[in-house]
């Protein structure tokens, strides 16, 4: 391959990449469909991982917005300071707050790899993950559990690059696709405020698990929502969301779990 800058084969891939989510977003509704193999694979009910390529290259998670609520410093509360914070079941208040979120279990696993190396597991980093309620409140934030502070929370990834939290099923508010926040940082001695992350993204929850969940009289108020919202129509993931699709098992009774590698 002829090359007309002196950048090499990782920034070739890396413009692909960029060239794949535009032409999804062009694709609207096709954008859960592969366009260009390598850099991605499938793992089952359409989720994807950053898994290496033929080359050793893998692509990165998009930047996303951190919303309006996020809660790390940037945007009015900081839950980042405040002791407890650093869990692995998010479902809690915690501190000086004690109410806990209901809602079907879920259980979310990320694994940090390298793009730089080809996927290399990223062990030390802290990942700050939150997310709204089943009613699609978000704590700290909305009047109705502006006192609580349930549904956050910090882990640093171990040896395999791997975190995993207990929390539950998001809800789906009104002009949104369910999704879950997350944030990565270079150490635990770093996630103290937002400006400090090297990578904001979020997870877009699949669709057949979703469905499934907001069958249920609890996530009443996801219903409605989730019909008038698609991948292709949210200001987030209209632009392609292969990447941020995580693989997910199990059910409403015995819970779910959802893995995303998250290319760095």
């Amino acid at each position: 391959m002829k090359h007309d800058h002196p950048h090499g084969l990782i920034h070739d891939l890396r413009a692909i990449a960029l060239s794949r989510r535009r032409m999804l977003r062009f694709l609207g509704g096709a954008a859960l469909v592969p366009i260009i193999g390598g850099c991605t694979s499938s793992d089952g009910d359409g989720g994807v991982d950053a898994a290496p390529d033929g080359t050793g290259a893998c692509a990165a998670i998009p930047q996303e917005t951190g919303g309006p609520y996020p809660a790390d410093g940037t945007n009015g509360a900081n839950a980042l300071t405040t002791s407890g914070i650093v869990r692995s079941d998010i479902r809690s208040s915690f501190a000086s707050a004690s109410a806990v979120a209901d809602g079907v279990v879920l259980r979310v696993t990320l694994k940090v790899v390298d793009v730089a190396s080809g996927c290399t597991p990223l062990s030390g980093r802290a990942v700050y993950l939150w997310h709204c309620d089943r009613n699609g409140n978000y704590s700290l934030y909305s009047q109705a559990i502006a006192s609580e502070n349930y549904l956050r929370g910090v882990q640093v990834t171990d040896a395999s690059g791997q975190v995993t939290f207990t929390t539950i099923y998001p809800g789906c508010y009104s002009g949104r696709w369910p999704h879950i926040h997350f944030e990565i940082y270079p150490a635990l001695a770093s996630a103290t405020q937002g400006g400090n992350a090297i990578k904001t993204s979020q997870l877009a929850m699949p669709k057949a698990s979703s469905d499934e969940v907001y069958a249920q009289a609890s996530y009443a108020t996801s219903t409605s929502n989730f019909s008038h919202i698609t991948l292709a129509t949210d200001n987030v993931f209209s632009d392609g969301a292969t990447l941020q699709l995580p693989a997910v098992s199990g059910s409403v009774a015995d819970g779910y779990t959802v893995a995303l590698d998250v290319g760095v």
